[in-house]
């Protein structure tokens, strides 16, 4: 029989920030570069001068304006997340298998990715299935992630672990899209005839590396063991009910209250921003003729390398200040980004949009993820229905905050508007995070 590794083992922690290197090759490849920037070749039509003539987007006989397509289907994935997960918590806590619920949407993600491959306007209903699914991997695989947290650490190793795993997949995913990008600049090179083709087998790379890579972690990782197994009939609604009883828990203390509520605001804007930033900047910015794709690689590679250092930067400063105090000078940043963002026009602005974006988004995820971490009561050890109820808390913000890009884009399609309602969400969030430094 296997022997796992005890808790705080250095290989333990390494193994689980590794998967971070393994998954986050899908947030930079699908979700914010090179799959963005080919769905708005697809579906984009501009003049010469980078002006957009028509941006609708025939879907099942109906014309929708085509970053209100992706963003539906974007919400309706992580509405489909937040039903499930807390039924997925329960049965995983019953049987003491969370690493199972784990590996299966880990293995879900990575062949939607491989499937990615046939995305084309032919074929959009059987393209945007393959996205659906490859966000319901991704992001239910990391509730079952982000719980074996305080499983497998002390709460003195939580921050810097929390940064070593989002570090770690910055860096991994950055090298997969340098990869990428080489084989799409360079296609002729490779023999291909297009970037279509290239592009593409980007996403197939996509997935084949979350599988292989994830093989580390899943290899490491223990199984959580449950003396008290429950009927089935009990865990299937279960989960339901440990989330109104961890929001109990919540509730009982202030300052758990208040951070919940600061950081369901802020994550409505944030997760937005992470996942609108390339088709934003694919729409908005006056782009020289061919310079698009480069340009919009360019600035997200500069964003992941600036993250590893924000994480990085939040986890020292959270050993000599409160981790409230960190995430409000984080979300004042954020702010500034919003009212910056609403202005821009030109690559430089969108570059220089990029590097603050950057240096706040790796430490408020971080950050976040360690703080909640540490507001679990010491004595809990039903970990994944906490980390179950913040992730759908995340998963409800982001719902609301694609829902509402998406409405904006409908029925004005002018997406700077949305910026206006993440701004005001940033702010609420601050407030609560000064709440919980006024409270005793």
């Amino acid at each position: 029989m296997k022997k796992y590794l005890e808790k705080g083992h250095s290989k333990l922690l390494h193994a689980w920030a590794f998967y971070d290197w393994a998954n986050s090759v899908y947030s930079l490849v699908i979700s914010s570069a090179i799959f963005p920037i080919y769905y708005g070749a697809l579906t984009i039509v501009k003049d010469e001068n980078g002006k957009v003539l028509n941006d609708k987007v025939d879907f099942l006989g109906h014309s929708i304006n085509n970053d209100a397509l992706i963003s539906y289907t974007t919400a309706l994935a992580f509405l489909f997340v937040v039903i499930m997960s807390p039924i997925l918590s329960g049965i995983a806590d019953n049987l003491g298998n969370k690493k199972r619920f784990m590996q299966f949407f880990c293995y879900l993600g990575a062949l939607s990715c491989i499937g990615l491959f046939w995305f084309d306007l032919e074929h959009l209903v059987l393209g945007l299935t393959f996205y659906f699914f490859g966000l319901i991997g991704f992001w239910g695989s990391l509730v079952f992630y982000n719980s074996y947290l305080p499983d497998i650490a002390f709460k003195d190793q939580q921050d810097k672990l929390s940064a070593k795993g989002f570090s770690l997949g910055y860096i991994g995913s950055v090298i997969l899209l340098l990869l990428c990008l080489g084989m799409i600049l360079n296609y002729e090179y490779f023999g291909f005839e297009s970037e279509s083709f290239p592009t593409r087998l980007s996403f197939v790379l996509t997935g084949i590396w979350w599988i292989g890579f994830s093989q580390y972690s899943f290899y490491y990782l223990p199984k959580i063991k449950n003396d008290e197994l429950k009927p089935l009939r009990k865990v299937l609604m279960g989960g339901y009910k440990e989330l109104r009883t961890v929001y109990s828990k919540i509730l009982e203390s202030k300052k758990f209250k208040y951070f919940l509520a600061a950081f369901f605001l802020y994550s409505i804007a944030v997760q937005t921003i992470m996942l609108i930033a390339t088709y934003f900047g694919v729409k908005e910015i006056q782009w020289a003729e061919g310079d698009a794709t480069t340009g919009l690689i360019t600035s997200i590679l500069l964003i992941q390398l600036v993250a590893i250092a924000g994480a990085t930067i939040a986890a020292r400063l959270s050993r000599y200040f409160r981790n409230e105090k960190v995430l409000i000078w984080i979300n004042f940043v954020w702010v500034g980004i919003c009212i910056y963002a609403y202005f821009i026009s030109t690559p430089i602005e969108f570059y220089i949009a990029a590097f603050f974006v950057g240096l706040v988004m790796g430490a408020i995820q971080s950050l976040s993820r360690s703080t909640f971490s540490k507001y679990i009561p010491e004595h809990e050890k039903d970990t994944t229905s906490f980390f179950s109820f913040y992730d759908v808390t995340e998963k409800i913000g982001i719902v609301i905050g694609m829902s509402i890009y998406a409405i904006i884009a409908d029925l004005t399609g002018n997406v700077r508007y949305a910026i206006l309602v993440l701004l005001l969400c940033f702010l609420m969030g601050i407030l609560n995070l000064f709440r919980i430094l006024n409270t005793k």
